[in-house]
């Protein structure tokens, strides 16, 4: 019976792992790259060096655990971007928590943001606020500890 378990896991968390990985793997770079410079950015199919090779380096970027919540359309929302005590419009009860990557293109008017390197959400911002943002990153990254800088590394 444990035995059966543990194949069971295991197939689970195997199938798990392809769903998740065909739905950002299959669209070439180049097309990933031209929907980006079109500002067509379709979630869990770009992948951050297609951002990075449309637009170049972000202007800021942050690395840390974050959670998410998951709305109807597919998308995540991090916490970060929701007010204290505050639910996003369309939240459907679901939660999802991992390492999140940020980058922030204030001469696009973009937050992009990947969950465990899966593109989960995107947030057209004026320049003024992704310059904000980002300079709150860099003032919160002066308190961090050395540990904590590496692990976002």
């Amino acid at each position: 019976m444990k035995g059966r378990l543990m194949v069971a896991a295991t197939v689970l968390m195997t199938a798990s792992g392809l769903a998740i990985l065909s739905g950002c793997i299959g669209m070439p770079l180049a097309e990933q790259e031209r929907k980006i410079m079109n500002n067509e950015l379709p979630l869990r199919k770009l992948e951050p060096r297609a951002f990075v090779r449309a637009w170049g380096m972000p202007t800021y970027q942050r690395t840390e655990f974050m959670p998410f919540f998951g709305l109807k359309d597919g998308s995540l929302v991090p916490r970060s971007r929701l007010a204290p005590g505050e639910a996003p419009p369309g939240w459907e009860a679901a939660f999802d928590a991992g390492e999140a990557l940020f980058l922030a293109y204030p001469d696009r008017g973009w937050l992009i943001v990947f969950l465990d390197e899966v593109f989960v959400y995107r947030e057209e911002l004026s320049a003024e606020k992704l310059h904000e943002i980002g300079r709150g990153w860099v003032h919160e990254d002066k308190f961090r500890t050395k540990i904590e800088l590496q692990q976002t590394r």
